[in-house]
């Protein structure tokens, strides 16, 4: 298949032209290139020198925006209109985040189902996508105010066990930034580029990503033959980084000073004080021996030895994750042949000294740690744009490969510029109960919605036992061979009924037609975006409407007359913003039914249980 060069902004085929590479962080996001003289990946800095964009996102009282180094001051003074660590927050549902609640200050809707979490700010609902567009724009305009020119193509890097969802939601943010994304890349195959390993196409090595930053800890393990990474295994902590560094200084040092403990509850600036001076000291004792601040008026110290001694067990947690990372992959250390260090936290010299320890090896650490996924997702970005001829990239799919799914929103199984051949799953349920067939439509484009794309093939699945709707599970897999014919398959996983269907390779599009599928998804991203959010909410209120149906035509009982009024108030006024275009009035509406029935459906629930239990003992 051709790869061919497209200027977003004019539409025009051109030369091969400036593509970036962004790390998209929890703390910190940063966005390099490599230099077009020298060769060699470089940060893009800002007129202060400063490389790191804050991953912060504040919404002032009067409407205003601000994005990264400028949010950070209201952290300290406004944490619930704050948004931090939205990363966290990508491709996942509030089940998925609802123990960690605590660690947000900003509100995240408590909806108890399996759809996308949303933060909600004042009147106004936004979700993990648009938020991390907005830290994706900072990044997109700093590198263009340093380039003076146009940048929309990039190569955006996640952590390897990213699954589908949040890859998905991470390509989304980027386009609605203005984005041509291009690739997604894990984040440990871009360290290891950075260090030049895997860019000798005879090279075959087993490389394990150390990356400990500011909240996150991911240890990665992987296999590079040909020129090609596998992530053989992975494991790690989504709560253990600096910050807990930080926090056992503070508290040691509260230990020290009993009379802060009654200060902090009188004293809210007090807890911030003493974490940023719990930062400055362990930057000092990276270099020196000792370090003291002054907090208060009273001078608070630390040496190393002590320093050490309160993080040895946090950097023993991060080694306990990477002996399971060592069983998963069936290795032991001794299989490691480079150990790469990533994230501003591997500057403890404990850590240093405990992970070459435990590998038993050299560690490859000599760049900044907070800018190695940067520098080597840049490489990347240059083997896309054709600069790197000693690297053959394989054929790959010119436009994103997906089936229709309710409201006619395009669901992307393979995303454009995957390497073929491809292959790859995704389960899916029915909608009505009894349903026993579904309709499969594929589609190839870069919009939201269906009807913006180009339909390739549709066939039915029939013959699903009948089943109560979500009940059923058929797996939708897409297999692009090395010739670039598709195969799409259907099948119910617990009667085992299958279907499949062929599509002819190319897909019957010249290259002027991809182009203008491409210029059409950045050019129309911002509306495509609405209208799926739009869609995606009506969906979810009609969802909600069919349920509440059917839970008060069953437990009528259980509810009182000022319930059953206030329930059809509530979905009356939720089925009239359903005719309306305001995606936000819906959300309210959703949340405003799903308080009113939160309570007696919690009593409906208590009844069945003991009712089931009932007459039995409990051991």
């Amino acid at each position: 298949m051709p790869k061919i060069g497209i200027n977003i902004a004019t539409g025009s085929l051109q030369q091969p032209e400036m593509i970036v590479g962004i790390d998209l962080g929890t703390t910190n996001s940063l966005v390099a290139l490599l230099h077009p003289d020298s060769r060699t990946p470089i940060v893009l800095r800002d007129q202060n020198g400063l490389a790191l964009v804050p991953s912060l996102v504040y919404f002032g009282e009067q409407g205003e925006l601000l994005v990264g180094e400028e949010a950070r001051p209201f952290l300290r003074t406004h944490p619930e209109r704050t948004i931090f660590s939205v990363k966290r927050l990508l491709g996942k549902s509030y089940k998925d985040i609802k123990d960690h609640q605590q660690h947000y200050a900003y509100k995240i809707l408590d909806e108890e189902q399996d759809s996308l979490v949303k933060i909600q700010m004042g009147d106004r609902f936004y979700s993990p996508v648009e938020l991390s567009s907005y830290i994706l724009k900072e990044l997109k305009s700093r590198a263009e105010h340093m380039l003076k020119t146009t940048v929309s193509k990039a190569v955006i890097t996640v952590p390897a066990y990213f699954n589908d969802a949040q890859r998905q939601a991470t390509r989304d943010a980027g386009k609605l930034a203005g984005l041509d994304v291009l690739r997604i890349i894990n984040e440990p195959t871009a360290a290891s580029l950075a260090y030049g390993l895997g860019t000798d196409p005879q090279q075959q090595k087993t490389i394990a990503v150390y990356d400990l930053g500011g909240g996150t800890f991911d240890i990665s393990l992987l296999r590079i033959s040909n020129g090609i990474f596998e992530v053989l295994s992975t494991n790690g902590d989504t709560y253990l980084g600096g910050d807990d560094f930080d926090r056992a200084i503070v508290d040691h040092w509260l230990q020290k000073q009993p009379t802060w403990l009654t200060s902090l509850q009188e004293n809210a600036t007090l807890l911030a004080s003493l974490r940023l001076a719990a930062e400055e000291v362990k930057r000092k004792l990276s270099d020196e021996s000792s370090a003291s601040v002054s907090i208060a008026g009273q001078s608070v110290s630390l040496n190393r030895e002590q320093f050490n001694e309160l993080v040895a067990p946090l950097v023993d947690r991060s080694l306990q994750c990477c002996q399971k990372a060592l069983q998963d992959a069936g290795l032991s250390s001794k299989d490691i042949d480079e150990v790469v260090m990533v994230g501003g936290s591997t500057r403890v010299p404990l850590v240093k000294q405990q992970v070459a320890a435990f590998f038993d090896k050299p560690l490859n650490d000599t760049l900044h740690p907070d800018e190695v996924v940067a520098l080597g997702a840049a490489v990347q970005a240059d083997i896309l744009a054709g600069n790197n001829k000693e690297l053959l990239l394989l054929d790959i799919t010119p436009l994103s490969l997906g089936i229709e799914t309710m409201g006619g929103l395009m669901d992307v199984l393979i995303p454009r510029n995957s390497k073929i051949p491809f292959k790859v799953g995704r389960q899916y349920t029915t909608q009505k109960d009894g349903q026993g067939s579904m309709r499969i439509s594929v589609f190839q484009g870069e919009r939201d919605l269906v009807a913006d794309n180009r339909k390739l093939a549709e066939f039915t699945l029939k013959g699903i036992p009948g089943m109560p709707a979500g009940f059923p599970k058929v797996e939708v897999s897409f297999l692009i061979n090395a010739d670039g014919i598709l195969t799409v398959r259907a099948k119910e996983l617990r009667s085992g009924v299958e279907q499949s269907i062929e599509v002819k390779p190319q897909y019957g599009l010249t290259d002027a037609e991809v182009e203008r599928m491409l210029l059409e998804s950045i050019t129309h991203a911002g509306d495509d975006i609405k209208k799926r959010a739009l869609t995606e909410a009506r969906t979810e209120g009609e969802l909600l409407l069919g349920q509440t149906e059917k839970f008060i035509a069953k437990n009528a009982s259980l509810l009182s007359k000022e319930e059953l009024l206030r329930t059809a108030e509530a979905m009356q006024s939720l089925q009239l913003s359903l005719t309306l275009e305001d995606k936000d009035l819906i959300q309210r509406q959703i949340e405003a039914l799903n308080e009113i029935s939160r309570p007696y459906a919690e009593r409906a629930m208590d009844q069945a249980v003991s009712g089931a239990l009932k007459g039995k003992s409990l051991q």
